[in-house]
């Protein structure tokens, strides 16, 4: 048997050379940092189910902001816990509400961070849904007037991104012409386009307290089996004014990811959810894996898949790891 004309082992040989062909990397620009705010005082509570996340209060919310602009990352992503839910969620657009609060503080201390809001119902309602419930189901279209409410009240705070994660039809259109009406032509929308009614949701909800109180999201979410209709969802979003689209969950739908990248000109984003980010914990604590080698590779895998952003739990530790 003669030596191999092609020896693709050359191009492996070193970590410099391996570095100098690499086809894909990942970079702190790419980070995404979602944050918890909750009512309160110097809160740093951590959360038993999210290995190294915490319920912050807003004061203490813009010293952990202050930390994420100083690793470089360029944006985080705000999650609010109300103090009262009601049938309307009507927390959710309150001036005084939690999210506005510490948009306010964020802002006084990092002047120049991104601020993105998500924009959902599902922890101010008392039902635990994404939008209003009439007769036991959620009523798409009057979901979607409050949903362009909350976007507006954020907008108004000082957000910079509003980010609709809710999947009822036809909100992209109403939260763009509500922002236009408003004076906001300049905020942009990273639309939840393509989210799927997810078993790795789970820590995300108990962090959130934001579990239906009966029944589940599949007749508003989508079905894990589907992707020529994440398409469909993806293109009438673009169609309505989305700036940024993004793929919830990450790993489990990385051909959604890649498909969406060749049909779509549009900004990407992964969001690498908080099952898939403890499923890495989990493994690691057991001693299975190497938990700072697989968080790269997974965060590698999304971006190869296409993804321009990506929004993760471990983006302060991947920016450590980077610089």
């Amino acid at each position: 048997m003669g030596v191999p004309e092609n020896r693709m082992r050359r191009l492996r040989t070193s970590e410099m050379m391996r570095r100098l062909v690499r086809e894909v990397s990942v970079g702190v620009d790419d980070l995404v940092y979602p944050l918890f705010v909750r009512k309160g005082r110097g809160l740093k509570e951590p959360i038993a189910s999210m290995a190294g996340c915490y319920h912050f209060s807003p004061d203490t919310i813009a010293h952990e902001a202050a930390e994420v602009a100083a690793l470089g990352i360029p944006a985080i992503l705000l999650f609010g816990l109300p103090e009262t839910k009601d049938e309307m969620g009507s927390e959710a657009w309150a001036p005084d509400g939690v999210v506005h609060t510490a948009i306010r503080e964020i802002r006084n201390v990092c002047p120049d961070l991104l601020i993105i809001t998500d924009v959902c119902l599902c922890a101010y309602t008392d039902t635990g849904h994404c939008g209003i419930v009439t007769d036991g189901k959620v009523d798409n279209d009057r979901t979607c007037e409050l949903l362009a409410k909350m976007a507006v009240s954020h907008a108004r705070a000082g957000a910079d991104i509003v980010a609709p994660s809710d999947m009822m039809d036809g909100r992209i259109g109403v939260i763009r012409q509500a922002l236009e009406a408003e004076g906001f032509e300049d905020k942009a929308i990273m639309s939840y386009a393509a989210k799927y009614a997810s078993a790795f949701y789970g820590p995300f909800r108990d962090v959130a307290d934001s579990a239906p109180t009966f029944g589940d999201r599949r007749t508003y979410q989508m079905d894990p089996a589907n992707s020529d209709e994440a398409m469909r969802e993806i293109a009438l979003d673009v169609e309505e004014g989305a700036d940024i689209i993004m793929v919830k969950p990450a790993l489990c739908f990385l051909d959604v990811v890649y498909r969406a990248r060749q049909e779509f000109d549009l900004p990407l984003a992964a969001y690498f959810v908080s099952g898939e980010y403890m499923m890495l914990h989990a493994a690691a604590k057991a001693g299975l894996l190497d938990l700072e080698q697989a968080m790269m590779e997974s965060l590698t895998s999304l971006k190869r898949a296409g993804a321009d952003i990506l929004i993760t739990y471990f983006a302060k530790d991947a920016a450590k790891r980077l610089k």
